[in-house]
C-alpha cells in the first residue's frame, strides 16, 4: 500500500471556516490544524474519491493524498468557487511530491529523497506528512520572494555605487513591509518550528515529525530566511538614513538659497 502526496501553495491565507462550513463541517480549528476532506467530501468534485484525501492549511497550502495532478487542480478550482478571495491566485507555482509506502516486511522506517517506507500506517502519519509538505512549500514561496527582493535591493546598491539614490518614502515603506512580512510569515504565521498537536502527546508522532522536518531542512531553511530578513532590515535602515540625510542636505541648501535671495532683495531695495 502506498500514498502519493502532492503539495501546492495557492494563497497567503485560506479561510478554513468558510470552506469547512460549505462541506457541513462545524468545528473550531486550532492554529496549526488543517481542514481534512475525505472521500465523502470529494464525491462530486473528482470522479473516483475512494481512499483520497485533501489537507487544507490556513497559511495557503493544499496537500492531496492519492489524487492525480488534474484531480488536485479540480479540487483547487472548486475551493476557489467556495472562497472567492482565492480566485486571483495561481496554484502549482511551488510543488512538493512525496510518497509514503506501507510495507510490513521492513523492520525500521526507511527515508529516501522523495519517499518514506513504514512497516505500518499509524493514524497520525498522513497528517504529519501533509503538515511537513505544506510548510516546506510555503517556505519555498518565501525563499523565492525574499531572493527576488534581494535582487531588487542589489540593483539599488548599484545605483549607490554610482553616487545615485532615488528612493521615495513609499518605496522604502513597501520594501520594509515586504521584509517584515517574510519575518511574520515564517515565525508567527506558518509557525515553521512548531510541532503538530499530536506530536506533543505521542513520542512516536514527535519522532516521526522531527524526522521529516530534518529531511526537509525546515529549521535550517528557517534560519537562513531569518538571517536574510535581518540583513534586509539593516539595508533598508541604511537606505532610509541616506535618503533622509539627502533630503536634509537639500533642505539646508534651500534655506541658504532663500537667505541669499533675501539679502540680495534687501540690497536691491536700498540701491533702487
Amino acid at each position: 500500500m502506498y500514498y502519493e502526496f502532492k503539495a501546492s501553495f495557492i494563497s497567503n491565507e485560506i479561510n478554513l471556516y468558510k470552506i469547512a462550513s460549505h462541506f457541513g463541517i462545524n468545528k473550531k480549528f486550532k492554529w496549526e490544524e488543517p481542514l481534512i476532506l475525505d472521500d465523502r467530501n470529494l464525491k462530486g468534485i473528482i470522479p473516483h474519491p475512494n481512499n483520497k484525501y485533501v489537507y487544507i492549511f490556513h497559511f495557503g497550502c493544499i496537500v492531496s493524498a492519492n489524487l492525480a495532478f488534474h484531480e488536485l487542480r479540480d479540487v483547487i478550482e472548486y475551493i476557489k468557487k467556495v472562497d472567492t478571495t482565492l480566485k486571483n491566485n495561481t496554484p502549482f507555482n511551488y510543488i512538493e511530491d512525496f510518497r509514503m509506502v506501507v510495507d510490513n516486511r521492513i523492520k525500521e522506517m526507511e527515508l529516501s529523497y522523495d519517499s518514506i517506507k513504514v512497516n505500518s500506517l499509524k493514524p497520525y502519519y498522513m497528517e504529519i506528512v501533509a503538515t511537513v509538505l505544506a510548510k516546506s512549500v510555503a517556505l519555498k514561496k518565501i525563499e523565492v520572494d525574499i531572493d527576488n527582493l534581494l535582487d531588487e535591493i542589489e540593483n539599488i546598491i548599484v545605483y549607490l555605487d554610482n553616487g545615485k539614490l532615488h528612493l521615495s518614502d513609499n518605496h522604502l515603506a513597501k520594501m520594509s513591509a515586504k521584509v517584515l512580512r517574510f519575518k511574520y510569515n515564517t515565525i508567527s504565521y506558518i509557525m515553521l518550528l512548531d510541532k503538530p498537536d499530536i506530536a506533543w502527546k505521542l513520542e512516536d508522532a514527535e519522532e516521526f515529525f522531527l524526522t521529516l522536518s530534518d529531511f526537509y531542512e525546515l529549521k535550517d531553511r528557517y534560519e537562513k530566511i531569518r538571517h536574510k530578513t535581518e540583513v534586509l532590515l539593516d539595508i533598508t535602515e541604511v537606505f532610509t538614513s541616506l535618503t533622509h540625510a539627502k533630503r536634509g542636505t537639500k533642505l539646508e541648501w534651500m534655506v541658504i538659497l532663500l537667505f541669499i535671495i533675501e539679502i540680495i532683495m534687501s540690497i536691491l531695495e536700498k540701491i533702487l
